[in-house]
């Protein structure tokens, strides 16, 4: 990846619908190079193009961050379990007093709490979570 990559994806993270033309006007180049270039960009997995909603608007009242003590042996066969569930936004394995954080995003407090006991609670591995639960969202990388 050079500084033109850079300066493709610096456009879509300001404007995620920016067109292939807008960006090629912007930094001086073809439409056809962009395309080759996002292409690439894509198929190498350095970028992703999504759209990420407000979960509130969408009907979702609950967003946690779940500390989890693992098992030694365990942590990375716990944090791909916890990939593999619905309302998991992002797993990251860390240092210091938890192995796993998962940020979740659930449409009431009763699904956060069947969440805790039936999905992240049956995973084995598991022996102790602290659930710090989202009072506002400041920033959200979406504007």
């Amino acid at each position: 990846m050079d500084s033109f990559d850079k300066n493709i994806i610096e456009i879509l993270e300001s404007d995620g619908r920016a067109s292939n033309a807008e960006i090629a006007r912007s930094i001086g180049v073809s439409e056809g190079t962009i395309r080759r270039r996002l292409k690439k960009l894509i198929d190498n997995k350095i970028i992703t193009i999504l759209a990420i909603s407000d979960p509130r608007q969408m009907g979702y009242e609950f967003e946690a961050l779940i500390g989890m003590q693992v098992d030694p042996g365990s942590v990375e066969t716990v944090a791909v379990s916890i990939t593999k569930l619905k309302d998991t936004k992002w797993v990251s394995i860390t240092t210091g007093t938890y192995d796993v954080f998962a940020w979740v995003i659930l449409p009431t407090a009763e699904a956060l709490g069947r969440f805790l006991r039936n999905d992240i609670g049956e995973i084995d591995g598991v022996k102790k979570t602290e659930t710090f639960v989202s009072l506002q969202v400041v920033k959200r990388e979406m504007e």
